[in-house]
């Protein structure tokens, strides 16, 4: 099972460029609002034509701009989950788990009842999209595209409508699911967890580029440029002066940074993800910050830190965001807001980044 597709795709003010190859398993395209993740879902469908590019399923061409092959959507055999799931408004469960399915009547019945048996929707079949919750919407919407047996499941961001009690309970159904698939899936978000979560490889998505892409935990480990560790989740972000082979100044901290990794002569920026920060007397990467604040979460604080290095800076990019579990609340014992707190940074633990 392979899908490999070249796309490019022009609008005005933008241009769609991606390049990917994947085969059997998770595929999650990450990126911001507009990065046109959605874009190359639609491409891959055939709800959009690309300008130029080659899309080819399990040895199927489905698109190539140079021999003018352009199959139809219905031909493709792709799954796709819209955002809205675009379930009949008109149709009961069954019925829109039937549309379209080919076969006799008993065929059709019989492979409606697999589907509803396997998304748990018993009860359900004589109901329509209104009278369910928005998990069983969901749920009529993926078994009305695995009834298909598609060679390639497309999910474009599947959770994005649903409260964060329900989404958490059908994260564990669809990956069940998706474990059983034999075909390739793309799952586009914007939610970095879910990519975590779902995704063994992974791409970013940058205004119509690939900024990086691999294994989806290497990628957060060390992303390599400034979009893909911001995509990732790290809050701390300094433009940077290479000092040495191992010595990077970080300007908007004012702070010099000993590294585990060689500093590149095109590295541009550093990285210091929230939660790796801790007290400390002695060693390198040593420096003191005034407290400034704190964001009180539902598990952990966030406190927010300026370098006394960077004391004159009017930017507000030389804050420092610290994540603290509240079990480590002692860290802060005897201190309170306006104090001078004294951490550290392991070198490892510094992020080297380049442009883009």
């Amino acid at each position: 099972m392979s899908l490999q597709a070249e796309i490019k795709k022009r609008f005005s003010g933008f241009s769609l460029e991606v390049s990917l190859h994947t085969e059997q398993g998770v595929l999650g395209i990450l990126g911001a609002s507009g990065s046109g993740k959605s874009m190359t879902l639609k491409c891959i469908a055939g709800i959009e034509t690309p300008d130029e590019g080659r899309i080819v399923l399990n040895d199927r061409v489905l698109f190539d701009s140079e021999k003018k092959i352009n199959l139809p959507p219905q031909k493709r055999r792709v799954g796709y989950l819209f955002q809205n799931y675009a379930l009949f408004p008109n149709m009961t469960v069954e019925a829109n788990i039937a549309a379209g399915l080919n076969g006799s009547r008993e065929e059709k019945k019989a492979a409606v009842e697999r589907m509803i048996k396997r998304f748990r929707l018993e009860g359900l079949e004589k109901r329509y999209p209104s009278q369910l919750s928005g998990g069983q919407q969901q749920r009529t919407a993926l078994a009305r595209i695995l009834v298909y047996e598609p060679d390639v499941i497309m999910l474009d961001e599947p959770f994005s409508a649903l409260d964060y009690y329900l989404k958490e309970q059908l994260q564990f159904q669809v990956k069940e699911v998706l474990s059983t698939y034999a075909g390739n899936v793309l799952l586009v978000t914007h939610s970095r967890d879910e990519v975590y979560r779902f995704c063994e490889k992974s791409l970013i998505l940058d205004r119509g580029r690939v900024a990086m892409e691999g294994r989806t935990e290497e990628l957060f480990l060390r992303p390599s440029n400034v979009t893909s560790a911001r995509l990732t989740g790290c809050k701390n972000i300094s433009r940077a002066r290479r000092i040495d082979a191992r010595r990077v100044m970080a300007t908007d901290w004012g702070i010099c940074l000993k590294t585990a990794e060689e500093v590149g002569e095109d590295i541009r920026y550093v990285g210091i993800r929230a939660h790796e920060f801790f007290p400390a007397t002695e060693g390198v990467n040593i420096f003191s910050c005034q407290w400034k604040d704190t964001l009180k979460q539902p598990f952990e604080w966030d406190i927010l830190m300026r370098p006394k290095e960077a004391e004159t800076s009017e930017s507000g990019e030389e804050l420092l965001w610290w994540k603290i579990d509240y079990s480590q609340s002692r860290i802060l014992e005897g201190k309170k807001i306006g104090d001078v707190l004294q951490i550290g940074i392991k070198p490892e633990s510094v992020l080297l980044l380049r442009e883009g």
